[in-house]
């Protein structure tokens, strides 16, 4: 089973952006912007990036590694890598992929909710593990997320 990255995304004003997802069939969820390793990345932050230019047209500073989460999924295990980051910037024309082009995907509104434990804990926030850790660190994000500029491919600064 691919494993999947997950972006704790802060905006200018420290909120969490948020998808709320309205899927033909499915009761109203929210997720956090993210998606599966694909064979081309060359890392678990390479794949947070595309994801986050994929579904938001967005850029990011100050990746930072949070936490890893697994649960059953589906017969096995999903494993989801999340990562704090800050919005750069964001130019919805460069959205593509099923997200925008697929119909059936249903509707991806971003909202951008203040960093408060009852602004998950009242969604229904999916997957299950990721709500829990949210609910739990959503108002230290701003403290675990650098506010540095990305870092170079060496590792320095």
């Amino acid at each position: 089973m691919l494993p999947s990255v997950r972006g704790l995304l802060l905006d200018g004003d420290e909120r969490l952006m948020l998808f709320r997802r309205t899927v033909p069939g499915r009761e109203v969820y929210w997720s956090v912007p993210g998606g599966h390793v694909e064979p081309e990345d060359a890392t678990l932050e390479h794949t947070l990036r595309r994801e986050l230019l994929e579904e938001l047209g967005a850029t990011v500073s100050g990746v930072t590694p949070l936490t890893t989460v697994s649960y059953p999924w589906q017969g096995g295990v999903k494993v989801q890598h999340l990562y704090g980051c800050r919005l750069a910037g964001m130019d919805w024309a460069l959205r593509h992929g099923p997200e925008v082009d697929d119909p059936a995907r249903g509707r991806y509104e971003v909202e951008r909710v203040p960093l408060l434990p009852s602004e998950i804990t009242s969604r229904h926030v999916v997957p299950e593990p990721v709500a829990g850790y949210l609910s739990e660190h959503i108002a230290a994000l701003p403290r675990l997320i650098r506010r540095d500029g990305p870092r170079s491919p060496t590792g320095g600064r």
